[in-house]
Parts: C-alpha cells; structure tokens; sequence
C-alpha cells in the first residue's frame, strides 16, 4: 500500500505541491493516491522521500498479504 494521501494530509500539502517538490508529474501520483496503481517508480520513490525529509520507506509503503486465510 503506498501512503500518500496520508503523507500530503500529515504536511498540509497538495498532491501537486508534492509533485512540484518532488519533481514527480501529477499524472504519475494521482494514480499511486487513488489507489489505482499499486506499482512505483523507484526514482519517484526516492525523490518523495527527499521532497518530504523521510528516512524510512515504510512511511511511503507498507506490504499487505493480499491471500485469505483458508
């Protein structure tokens, strides 16, 4: 699950500021924080982290088993 919504809200920004500061186009985040897109770019990976001060990627990401128990 990628956290962006929940990372824009906690510094009081847009999605757009994020990508301004990140230098990540809005078309490549508006995806990641509808939920739409489960995959992410590395590089945007890392240009987040560094537009927000994050030094733990388990503030942008965390992994969800997705499998049922049976």
């Amino acid at each position: 699950m990628i956290h962006i919504n929940e990372l824009i809200e906690q510094e009081n920004i847009s999605l757009r500021e994020l990508g301004r500061q990140a230098d990540v186009q809005i078309s490549a985040l508006s995806p990641l924080a509808s939920g739409k897109k489960q995959r992410i770019d590395l590089g945007h990976l890392k240009r987040i982290a560094e537009a927000l001060d994050i030094n733990d990627m388990n503030e942008i990401i965390s992994i969800e088993d997705d499998e049922e128990d049976a």
